[in-house]
């Protein structure tokens, strides 16, 4: 008798994982009809004036671009703000730029002038596009951040209170980035012109509050020069400081708050130049330390204010046409660029770093 073969039963299609809301949305959801019709098919752009860009496509259709400074933490009533006077004067289309900028897309040059006329009603200052100083990017400041040294977002509004000029127009010889930021393990800025907090004396110990709060290994560990070890104090387990070793990074306060870094007298702000990550014209360079020891003094910053205006209008005024800061530099030397910046050259702005014979042999002149 012929036994029929056993059937196997057919397993379930395996369910796919359902889309989670995060990491960034699909952009083109958002984009404006003519861009979305012409996307990727743009022949050519003009510059009508500081803060309007004019894009024309194959087709023939072409899209304004206005765009507007705003600060980088925004609360929901100047977002609403900013939203209304899209959805009345464009065409309800708006993304921001990478240093927090607001633009907004029109389909009509005849749509350009109102809708700057609504902005500049509302307190905004239209501008930062071609050879302007764009706004100043910062990091998260008090706002945000458990570790800062100083605000960012405060020496940010000190100076473009100073610069606006430079923001609405376009005198510069070729685009400036100038950034800040609270502290250097984090959020260390690198643009033309960066403002960075240093600290300058080893932290302060509440040797108290350690053995309660810190996880002392992950401190220890956390310590780039190995400086701190665990030690007894008053009986309690806690941590020391070999001050030697001690860089004043404040790498060691985020995972032990008692470990107190900041300090109001000694952490200071220091002033870099001619970072770049392009390589449009030269390849990308780092910053160099041009200026230490500026007063960290809220909430105008005056010093710090003082020190980036002498470097920006001596660029203005001796660079060429499309150089930027470290290509001008490059040009006339660093003797020259503390002269014409009349700021002093101290011991302290020489790379004596152990692993810098790296980057001096990366140069056509030094060989060794």
């Amino acid at each position: 008798m012929a036994t029929q073969a056993p059937t196997t039963a057919k397993k379930p299609k395996k369910q796919m994982r359902p889309a989670i809301e995060s990491g960034c949305p699909d952009g083109m959801q958002y984009l404006h009809p003519v861009m979305l019709r012409n996307f990727g098919q743009w022949v050519n752009h003009t510059h009508p004036r500081p803060g309007v860009l004019c894009h024309i496509a194959e087709s023939g259709e072409a899209i304004w671009t206005v765009r507007a400074g705003t600060q980088r933490i925004l609360d929901v009533f100047t977002l609403r703000k900013l939203c209304d006077i899209g959805d009345e004067f464009g065409d309800g289309h708006v993304r921001f730029t990478i240093r927090s900028n607001i633009e907004y897309m029109v389909d009509s040059e005849a749509k350009v002038e109102p809708l700057i006329d609504a902005l500049t009603q509302a307190g905004f200052i239209v501008g930062g596009t071609q050879n302007s100083v764009a706004m100043i990017s910062h990091t998260q400041g008090w706002l945000h951040c458990d570790i800062p040294g100083t605000d960012a977002s405060g020496i940010v509004k000190s100076m473009m209170d100073e610069l606006i000029h430079e923001f609405t127009h376009a005198e510069m010889p070729n685009r400036v980035h100038i950034t800040t930021s609270c502290c250097q393990i984090n959020c260390g800025g690198q643009g033309d012109i960066a403002i960075n907090i240093q600290h300058t004396k080893p932290p302060k110990i509440n040797h108290d509050l350690v053995a309660n709060v810190c996880e002392r290994p992950s401190v220890v560990a956390r310590c780039p020069v190995a400086a701190i070890r665990p030690a007894m104090v008053n009986g309690k387990p806690s941590l020391e400081v070999d001050e030697k070793k001690c860089i004043c990074c404040g790498a060691c306060y985020p995972p032990c708050p008692p470990m107190q870094i900041n300090d109001p007298e000694h952490s200071k702000l220091a002033v870099w130049v001619g970072g770049n990550h392009s390589n449009a014209r030269s390849k990308p360079s780092f910053q160099k330390l041009v200026a230490a020891g500026i007063p960290n003094n809220p909430p105008r910053w005056p010093e710090a204010t003082a020190v980036v205006k002498k470097i920006l209008f001596a660029y203005k005024e001796d660079a060429k046409d499309w150089e930027r800061i470290n290509d001008w530099i490059d040009r006339i030397g660093w003797p020259r660029f503390f002269e014409i910046t009349e700021l002093p050259f101290t011991k302290f702005h020489i790379d004596n770093w152990r692993g810098s014979r790296k980057s001096l042999n990366a140069s056509s002149h030094i060989r060794f």
